[in-house]
């Protein structure tokens, strides 16, 4: 049993901790002295209503007094707490499943035993983010096997809810990642439940990106659902656009993801996963994964992108579902928008098939809308992508998808930041390389996903011909600050467009 002492007053400080839970006692506090709690102590904070699991920060300062304990935002949300409630508090249970991850740090596999337990823990907040960043970095790279991938998968599905779509074909989709701008996802969902496919799509936020599908969704309409208001949403219009981690499918994913935004690590294993665990959860019964292949995208060679598709594929069998990967070009950047607004924009352009659309975009829209439309058997094999171009230029998926919108809770325009810099051409000459990952980088220094209208608007494509003063990108930003920050970050990388004269 947790042991407990005297109680302390709860107050709100408004500190942001990156979505951990963390309590600020003082360093005299009563409290402390008796349970014998210092920095990092992981405890349990129980009220009369709730309890929660949280990491002890030490305060030496007068913000909170001897008979207060402090609370970030996000223990406060999670506690349901209010201003001046007693609590008590005590030593949290010590976590048993980190010998499973010190024992995979040093080499042991997980089995569907130990992957439980600790995706179970997770589940729970039992973790801090110290362990979490431990469990991530023991999963990094290929450090994890076909076997402990699906054990992992089974176990994020286990702790969860989990859609069932009364024995219904149900389909969805995924792009691994890896190129700016790449917003397919609003563009097949509209065109495919406009053809008739059941679709409950479920996104993340970013990871290392400057927008996930949620953020940028989340610019258009609301994405943070309850289960019963999704399942409302797809039985209405064949199809929604949520955020996975609103409606509690696989949640331990969207726990991982906080911490690997923090690391930069989106490791193979991890990925496959948290893709295939919410498109299992969401009911899907087929997924179409597309895997770009590019020097600065996430997976760089054919043979890393063939054994993604073999784990994926595998994972999939294992857990009852059909996964059908395919690879895409993965070059360069993906239209023209890199942030939520911008690629926002991108997308309504598309589905409006306006004159200034980005072809690339609609183009892989349409291939990934036209496979999904020949796995449903709407069209004969090689007719997908014919019905999903005449899908989009009749209107019909734009309608959808303002439908969609309207019964997540309306339809907002994006609108453009306050702060826009150009950069421009210092030579004319073709350009033959644009780094993929520098553009991302830019674009969240620039403050994307956080800041909705930030990013980049990329203005030239690989082999475009450029003269001097021609612009390249622009810069997005709310603030001059941010602006600031992106521009100098630039000025000590200057190659993430290269220009090359010789071709002329």
């Amino acid at each position: 049993m947790d042991s407990t002492s005297d109680f302390l007053h709860l107050h709100r400080l408004g500190v942001d901790t990156h979505q951990e839970p963390v309590v600020y006692m003082r360093r005299d506090c009563h409290v402390c002295h008796a349970e014998g709690f210092n920095a990092q102590s992981r405890i349990k904070i129980m009220t009369d209503h709730h309890s929660i699991i949280a990491t002890l920060n030490i305060v030496d300062s007068e913000i909170i007094s001897h008979q207060q304990a402090g609370l970030s935002e996000t223990a406060w949300r999670l506690l349901q707490a209010q201003e001046g409630e007693v609590a008590t508090f005590g030593h949290a249970k010590p976590v048993e499943s980190t010998a499973f991850v010190r024992g995979k740090l040093f080499g042991k596999l997980l089995n569907d035993e130990s992957a439980y337990s600790i995706v179970q823990d997770i589940r729970e907040g039992r973790y801090s983010d110290i362990q979490l960043a431990a469990y991530i970095t023991a999963c990094a790279g290929q450090g994890l096997n076909v076997n402990e991938v699906i054990a992992i998968t089974k176990a994020m599905v286990a702790t969860g809810k989990r859609f069932q779509w009364s024995g219904q074909e149900v389909f969805d989709k995924h792009c691994v990642g890896g190129l700016p701008g790449y917003r397919t996802t609003p563009i097949v969902v509209a065109i495919a439940s406009a053809c008739g496919l059941i679709m409950p799509k479920t996104s993340s936020r970013a990871i290392t990106s400057p927008a996930g599908t949620a953020d940028t969704m989340e610019v258009m309409t609301p994405v943070t659902l309850s289960f019963e208001h999704m399942r409302e949403v797809v039985e209405q219009h064949g199809a929604c656009l949520a955020w996975g981690g609103s409606v509690n499918l696989s949640p331990t994913d969207d726990v991982v993801i906080r911490v690997e935004r923090a690391l930069d690590i989106d490791s193979e294993g991890q990925l496959v996963a948290s893709v295939l665990s919410k498109k299992i959860a969401a009911g899907a019964t087929q997924v179409l994964i597309d895997i770009p292949i590019g020097p600065t995208a996430k997976i760089r060679t054919q043979e890393a992108a063939a054994h993604l598709q073999k784990l994926m594929v595998a994972t999939g069998e294992a857990l009852g579902i059909k996964v059908h990967a395919i690879t895409s070009d993965g070059t360069q950047p993906v239209g023209r928008g890199i942030g939520p607004v911008l690629e926002a924009r991108d997308v309504l352009t598309v589905l409006r098939c306006e004159p200034e659309a980005p072809t690339d975009l609609a183009e892989r829209s349409l291939v990934l809308a036209g496979a999904l439309l020949e796995l449903a058997h709407k069209a004969q094999p090689g007719e997908g992508f014919k019905l999903a171009q005449k899908t989009l230029w009749s209107g019909k998926a734009l309608d959808k998808f303002m439908a969609i919108c309207e019964s997540q809770g309306g339809f907002t325009e994006p609108e453009l930041a306050a702060q826009q810099h150009t950069i421009t051409a210092s030579q004319h000459g073709i350009i033959s390389y644009i780094d993929n990952r520098f553009i991302a980088r830019l674009a969240r220094l620039a403050g994307a996903p956080e800041v909705k209208a930030a990013g980049v608007e990329m203005h030239v494509r690989l082999g475009d011909a450029v003269e001097v003063g021609q612009p390249l990108f622009t810069l997005h930003a709310n603030a001059p600050g941010e602006l600031a920050y992106a521009l100098d970050f630039l000025q000590l990388h200057p190659e993430a467009v290269r220009i090359e004269e010789e071709y002329l």
